[in-house]
């Protein structure tokens, strides 16, 4: 195993997942504050699944969005 590879595509992967996500997220606020379907002050579970079916991996992360 290259390491150097490793840990590149590891960070590569992880911050596409961290921009993609906070894109999506960002905009489903957006369009839920312009459609009257929540205040701005609400708090949200979050769940954040992670799968490497080549390596049996699932791992879920569980945490909360705050608008306010």
């Amino acid at each position: 195993m290259d390491d150097e590879v490793f840990n590149l595509s590891l960070r590569k992967f992880l911050k596409m997942v961290g921009v993609s996500s906070q894109r999506e997220i960002e905009q489903a606020v957006a369009r839920a504050l312009q459609e009257g379907g929540i205040q701005g002050n609400e708090s949200f579970p979050a769940t954040m699944t992670l799968e490497i079916a080549g390596l049996k991996l699932r791992t879920v992360f569980d945490g909360e969005i705050r608008l306010q």
